[in-house]
């Protein structure tokens, strides 16, 4: 029985490709997915348009086509134009879409940025095997219960996600826990160690190294033949030029959290609060941090997608 490569399925109309994205596709060139609600929630105008264009510029930069998603007029837009960027980066109503909310937001036609978890279910859906981000949700030291999205998607999107680990204000040995109960493989990039978004060593340890976007992507496609359906979480420290000190980080965490807690700020509005006001305790260190950091995963990614294509028998 012949079966068509997984890149080759067939789209639902609900989803809108790029003239760029949707030759890339029916090419078989390598594509790297990009979340946007970096753009839309993530950062202050203008750093977010900047950010959006400077990581699509390293991801071509390295042999790969970029592939923005966000919802806007009734679709799941795969891949942006210039002018649709600008329009997403300067909106003011604007979505932030997790799973969850991509069908009520479509049939409102509202104007959405996809979080890692949006975005990974979009880029599962077409085709795309590699994805680049900062840092993914997780487990939020309060409330327990309050578990990102995030996690539940990379048990099951076969996707490789490229990050600087989960981000810093969150429980990271929790997150790491729930990872392994999910039986998602954390891969630290040139690393033993998970990197904590800003700081590059969290102290804790990854389950497995690579070093090299070969390796990678040798890992992830064994992964997929024996039949696994997770994603690959490929960890990726932040460069040693814009990272950050642990003590700092972890002191205007712990002042942001109190905040947010005598504010009684609660789900989706927890981390947009909580990296703003670490920025602002950190006077914009982080938010430097930040910025380098998304530009070299998606540098990184770009060069992932580039092997995994290099190599690939088109059915993986």
């Amino acid at each position: 029985m012949c079966t068509l490569p997984f890149f080759m399925t067939t789209l639902n109309s609900t989803f809108s490709l790029s003239p760029e994205v949707a030759l890339a596709r029916s090419a078989h060139h390598p594509i790297v997915a990009l979340e946007s609600t970096v753009i839309t929630h993530g950062l202050p105008n203008p750093e977010n348009l900047a950010l959006a264009q400077g990581m699509e510029t390293e991801v071509r930069a390295n042999g790969a086509i970029p592939a923005t998603i966000a919802l806007m007029n009734g679709k799941i837009r795969v891949g942006l134009s210039k002018e649709q960027l600008r329009t997403l980066a300067n909106a003011e109503q604007v979505r932030k879409i997790s799973v969850r909310d991509i069908a009520p937001a479509l049939v409102q036609n509202a104007f959405g940025g996809t979080t890692v978890a949006g975005t990974l279910f979009a880029a599962e859906k077409a085709g795309i095997r590699v994805f680049a981000t900062g840092g993914i949700g997780g487990v939020h030291p309060s409330p327990r219960f309050d578990i990102s999205a995030d996690l539940i998607q990379l048990a099951q999107a076969p996707v490789i996600v490229v990050c600087a680990g989960a981000k810093a204000i969150l429980d990271l040995p929790a997150t790491l826990e729930y990872l392994e109960t999910m039986s998602v493989p954390v891969i630290g990039y040139q690393t033993d160690r998970l990197p904590a978004f800003y700081v590059r060593d969290s102290g804790l340890p990854v389950s497995a190294r690579a070093d090299s976007a070969q390796e990678i992507a040798e890992i992830a496609r064994k992964h997929w033949a024996l039949g696994m359906r997770s994603a690959i979480l490929v960890t990726v420290p932040a460069p040693e030029v814009v990272a950050l000190e642990k003590e700092d980080v972890d002191q205007a965490i712990e002042q942001a959290l109190t905040e947010a807690e005598a504010q009684n700020i609660r789900g989706q509005a927890v981390t947009p609060f909580l990296l703003g006001r670490v920025s602002e305790l950190t006077e914009r260190k982080s938010l430097k941090a930040n910025l380098g950091l998304l530009r070299n995963n998606a540098r990184i990614a770009a060069q992932i997608a580039v092997a995994y294509h290099r190599n690939s028998d088109l059915t993986a």
